[in-house]
């Protein structure tokens, strides 16, 4: 009786998840195809949009299908969003600091020193703050809708030659560096260099840059930059930048409602895919950059005096540069709200 009993409820458990797993790849729609244009190839920093596509065929039996372009197949990385206007393309990423005039409130991404080093306040910072109402007419004038933050890690330099082992030896250093990022290496006496991602590795092989800043460290992996470098720095953390996930706007608003619902609601799942790699990544390579490279590590006072230097002379820039174009000031002081919220929320 016992063994009658066990069986009868093991088999309702299996009638209960083979529903359950039925009703779930059951969003039922008309059959749709979109075109995602990125650059590089598979990394963490596609991580987010792969599980996108796979979930959304997953959910809707295949009718609902996402083709990821890598290598700039699409369009080249500074032209994303010329082709969501042009309708080229449903979805693709952009790098806010590769085109600053066309993405001026974005610019705030790559203010220096924001501290967004923890992912659960990263991506509550990023994602909030894509809903401002500048940061949405950024989008529209591209026929662009933001998505979703790729959640960037915080910068940090790979470099040959002399180690800049306090802030004066950067000092007439060549670094490619974008954004706010770039703006307060300046402050230091470097010289920036913004090149996309994909061109980086031949410029510094080429000796025309002396020290690269990317997201570490899955970037400078992926884009091999460890292979020419000699040292790395371990905690400048200078700032970060934003490349988001983006839909074009008339794609998604002719897409069925469940469709719609199906995206939003997959967010949460395609920022921890992005988190987990960025983890993986790190676990992998942090443990070879310190195997191969010189390893530089400033004190507290350093850090401090290069915030005092590098920061509020930058947010000021920020907020001239870009009254004009954006409420650049308003912009600035929502992203440091949402910060002050997310360290309380995640503390």
């Amino acid at each position: 009786m016992k063994n009658l009993v066990k069986s009868a409820l093991l088999a309702a458990a299996v009638s209960l998840a083979a529903t359950g797993i039925a009703s779930a790849q059951n969003v039922d729609g008309p059959s749709v195809f979109w075109k995602w244009s990125t650059w590089g190839k598979p990394r963490a920093f596609t991580a987010g949009v792969e599980k996108l596509a796979e979930r959304v065929s997953a959910e809707t039996g295949g009718k609902f299908k996402i083709q990821i372009f890598y290598g700039g197949q699409l369009a080249k990385s500074r032209e994303n969003l010329d082709g969501l206007k042009n309708n080229a393309f449903e979805g693709a990423m952009f790098c806010n600091f590769y085109s600053p005039g066309k993405n001026p409130a974005f610019m705030v991404y790559s203010m220096p020193f924001v501290p967004l080093g923890d992912f659960r306040v990263s991506a509550y910072v990023r994602n909030k703050l894509m809903e401002h109402p500048a940061m949405v007419r950024d989008m529209e004038q591209w026929n662009a809708i933001a998505y979703a933050s790729t959640l960037l890690p915080q910068y940090e330099f790979l470099g040959t030659g002399k180690a800049p082992k306090t802030l004066a030896d950067w000092k007439g250093m060549r670094v490619r560096a974008g954004g706010g990022v770039g703006q307060a290496m300046e402050v230091l006496g470097a010289t920036r260099q913004t090149v996309p991602a994909a061109e980086t590795y031949t410029l510094m092989q080429r000796g025309g840059v002396d020290a690269v800043s990317f997201p570490f460290s899955y970037a400078h992996a992926a884009y091999k930059i460890n292979e020419l470098a000699t040292w790395y720095t371990a905690n400048l953390q200078p700032g970060s930048s934003e490349c988001p996930m983006v839909f074009n706007k008339t794609a998604y608003e002719k897409l069925p409602s469940q469709y719609q619902d199906l995206l939003m609601s997959l967010k949460d799942e395609v920022t921890q895919a992005m988190i987990d790699k960025y983890e993986e990544a790190d676990a992998k390579n942090l443990p070879a950059f310190e195997q191969k490279m010189e390893k530089i590590v400033y004190d507290d006072a350093t850090i401090a005096e290069f915030k005092q230097v590098a920061g509020e002379p930058v947010y000021k820039k920020f907020i001239k540069d870009y009254k004009d174009q954006t409420d650049a000031k308003a912009v600035l002081e929502r992203l440091f709200e949402l910060v002050e919220e997310a360290q309380e929320k995640f503390q």
